[in-house]
């Protein structure tokens, strides 16, 4: 069974990550397609498969006023402000000149992320308003790289072949993010038994050391705030 912690569970955070299982809540052709590409993937890496999710982000900054982080598909949504800060080309650059395949990054002041409800868990990253601040700072300094492109291989360590070259996704800006805020986003990746395609990136792009994929492995981040541990997820899992 997988652990949730609602939305009235203790005091309200001041960032708060939430992973939600690909899909959810949308279209079949979305978890289908989510379920497939893990397939390929899990067959190529040798190794299980695992349920894919992805990193959503809800602030809480000095001025009170909730604020969703999400990247979306810039197509498609309602014709009101919706906080985006930065956009970006899917699949190749060329392709980004059409609407259709771009994607936005938003800080939504007031908005919902559509699929939170399904979240696997939502985990508390800071209780310091100040921390959102300064991500929110960031947010538009975030790297727009190509949705679906793969980064350089991370280092080799002892004992170990190179990392693999991970992809630029959603989960990829929400490490970025994370980083730039001074936080350490070690403690805060997928829970067990899933998997996050783009994470590893994000944390690269930030000038953090990329974890080991058996989730070892420490993070050095900008700037000087810490958050505290995220709590503890005894048998936190995917479904």
């Amino acid at each position: 069974m997988s652990t949730y912690l609602a939305p009235d569970a203790g005091p309200a955070a001041a960032v708060q990550l939430c992973w939600i299982p690909l899909g959810a809540g949308g279209p079949r052709v979305v978890r289908a397609s989510g379920r497939a590409y893990e397939a390929l993937a899990a067959l190529h890496d040798r190794r299980p498969p695992r349920a894919l999710v992805h990193a959503a982000l809800l602030l809480r900054p000095s001025d009170g006023d909730e604020v969703a982080v999400e990247v979306t598909p810039a197509w498609g949504p309602p014709a009101v402000d919706r906080g985006v800060v930065a956009t970006g080309p899917v699949g190749t650059r060329l392709l980004g000149r059409s609407r259709l395949f771009r994607y936005e990054v938003r800080c939504w002041a007031g908005g919902s992320v559509p699929d939170l409800a399904w979240a696997v868990v939502r985990l508390p990253a800071s209780a310091d308003p100040r921390v959102a601040d300064a991500l929110l700072a960031a947010a538009p300094s975030v790297p727009v790289r190509t949705w679906g492109a793969r980064g350089p291989r991370g280092p080799a360590r002892v004992g170990r072949a190179p990392a693999g070259r991970d992809m630029w996704t959603s989960n990829s800006v929400a490490a970025w993010l994370l980083a730039a805020a001074g936080l350490d986003p070690t403690p805060l990746g997928p829970p067990a038994g899933c998997r996050a395609p783009g994470w590893d990136a994000g944390l690269r792009a930030a000038g953090a050391t990329s974890p080991d994929r058996d989730g070892g492995g420490a993070v050095r981040t900008p700037g000087r705030a810490r958050s505290p541990r995220a709590a503890a997820r005894p048998g936190t899992r995917c479904p």
